[in-house]
């Protein structure tokens, strides 16, 4: 009786009216100030095309939020069935960057095709949120055995490995953020927390002291330098510390409502990465403590709403999905924002939405598609019941 209810519902009303509506405006809000900050921090950066980054962000936003319209009508829960191809493809194709990807800056973290450059290891953390979450559920009866967290982190760790190894810290640090998140949500026992938390603790000792005394290398130089630069900016502000001190000096300078035409850090160039990496810098230099309240604003209510459709979904799987890309988020924001402002080291992860980028947008969004196919299939349930 409650499945026809529900389908007489889907029947007359188009599940894009159940979008939830707060979190449609914190995108679209966030996808305005990330055109125009691309616009007035890259104006001249191309000599005689001050548009030119503003015209592809538009065109990845163009195409990000009519993907996520799409897997805003999809049932998100036919996922579940099809984990086995989204963990294999994100293997593949985080492999496939090894053998095909473009060298930049010593690393190779894309495949280029032309207008767009494709980085599986931004793909890779949506398709990661969707397959632990699949496989989580198919052992919801042994939530609380070790081998069941053993599993689920091991793989976690194979792609967060084969990033990191690229080398992309950053997006490594995302997935393992996405595995807690989801442990989190499924309610492993705290003591499995603290085990991991002990097997953290020694591998970072691992890698900071014990390789390097026996004369081995985890991190490359400029990975240490960074780490260098977080814990002792001023030591060499000419060299490991300069990005962070551009960046405190842009936003310092911004004031209450920025510098608008006179944001020179921006504008020549002394605040490096300004599109991508310290994209919130460049707010805080042209718009000030209120464009940088307003952006931050938008990020709270899109985790607000996130958090909300995980209370609200209608399975275990939906609340696992939407638990793991409120992870994806907020570890995003919160480091991104943070290496900005000094009280983070600088990884290179982007800040959603705002960073220019195909494969961080159309992930971003497609992300939230989700997250409204959860909301939208909760809405109608419970309006089914109602009815």
């Amino acid at each position: 009786m409650q499945a026809a209810a529900v389908q007489d519902f889907r029947e007359t009303r188009p599940r894009v009216l159940w979008l939830d509506p707060l979190l449609l405006l914190a995108t679209l809000g966030l996808v305005a100030a990330s055109v125009y900050s691309v616009r007035t921090g890259t104006a001249n950066d191309i000599p005689g095309d001050p548009n030119y980054y503003m015209y592809r962000q538009l065109v990845y936003a163009g195409i990000g939020l009519a993907l996520m319209l799409l897997l805003a009508r999809f049932d998100y829960s036919r996922l579940r069935d099809w984990k086995f191809g989204v963990y294999g493809f994100m293997i593949v194709s985080i492999l496939l960057v090894y053998a095909l990807g473009v060298s930049a800056r010593g690393s190779r973290r894309a495949i280029e095709f032309g207008f767009f450059n494709f980085q599986a290891s931004e793909l890779g953390k949506l398709l990661l949120v969707v397959a632990l979450s699949a496989f989580t559920v198919d052992r919801m009866r042994r939530l609380g055995e070790r081998e069941t967290t053993s599993r689920i982190m091991l793989l976690a760790l194979v792609p967060a490995m084969l990033v990191i190894a690229q080398p992309d810290l950053g997006s490594g640090l995302v997935y393992l953020a996405i595995v807690l998140a989801v442990l989190f949500v499924a309610g492993t026992k705290w003591t499995h927390f603290a085990a991991l938390a002990g097997l953290g603790a020694a591998a970072i000792a691992v890698v900071v002291l014990a390789a390097p005394a026996v004369g081995v290398q985890v991190l490359k130089p400029y990975q240490e330098d960074r780490l260098t630069a977080f814990l002792n900016p001023s030591d060499d502000p000419a060299k490991e510390g300069y990005q962070i001190n551009q960046s405190l000096t842009a936003i310092g300078a911004g004031g209450k409502t920025g510098r608008g035409d006179d944001a020179t850090q921006t504008e020549l160039n002394f605040l490096p990465e300004h599109h991508t990496d310290f994209i919130f810098s460049v707010v805080g230099e042209e718009f000030g403590f209120v464009g940088a309240a307003l952006v931050l604003s938008l990020f709270a209510l899109m985790i607000w709403r996130a958090l909300r459709i995980l209370t609200m979904s209608k399975n275990f799987y939906g609340a696992l999905v939407a638990g793991g890309i409120t992870a994806m988020l907020m570890f995003q924001v919160f480091v991104n924002v943070g290496m900005t402002i000094g009280i983070m080291p600088i990884t290179g992860i982007p800040l959603p939405l705002m960073s220019y980028g195909g494969s961080s947008v159309l992930t971003t969004l497609m992300a939230i598609g989700l997250l409204q196919s959860i909301h939208a299939q909760a809405r109608e349930v419970a309006a089914a019941k109602g009815h």
